[in-house]
């Protein structure tokens, strides 16, 4: 079944069992989708445009969870963070920093990278290879600690 299709079958599921959690993180995903889809050229939404825009809600409930608790705002930080846990059931397992490290030291080999100057080369190379499956600021910081 497509990814898109499942969060579907799963929103009516979280319907049915009145769980509002698990309601509220899937409404927010499916609008993501769709808007999506009637953007630009209008086109069906892949498992790997969903996966990308998954991401980019967690991302976004990550920025959230913070500025909740510096608000002091406890009880919004922990709905956000039950909402994360629930987009987190969709993604493909998430690689460790130490995995992250040898692909990110394969491709400072292979594109010569000596410095900071080439960050940008080596994130760019590095997410694409860890699509989905590291976090971008962890990648960021392993890149980081790698260039001089």
């Amino acid at each position: 079944m497509a990814l898109k299709h499942q969060v579907q079958q799963d929103m009516l599921n979280a319907m049915k069992a009145h769980d509002e959690i698990k309601l509220s993180a899937l409404r927010m995903l499916k609008a993501a989708i769709l808007k999506f889809e009637v953007s630009g050229e209008r086109k069906e939404a892949t498992d790997q445009d969903v996966l990308s825009l998954i991401g980019k809600e967690i991302k976004s409930r990550r920025d959230s969870v913070e500025q909740f608790k510096a608000g002091n705002r406890p009880e919004m930080a922990e709905k956000e963070e039950k909402e994360i846990a629930v987009l987190l059931e969709y993604m493909p397992p998430q690689m460790s920093e130490e995995e992250v490290t040898k692909i990110a030291i394969a491709v400072v080999d292979e594109l010569g990278a000596k410095s900071k100057a080439d960050l940008g080369k080596v994130m760019g190379t590095v997410m694409a290879r860890v699509k989905g499956m590291a976090d971008g600021t962890m990648v960021n910081n392993v890149v980081k600690k790698l260039l001089p």
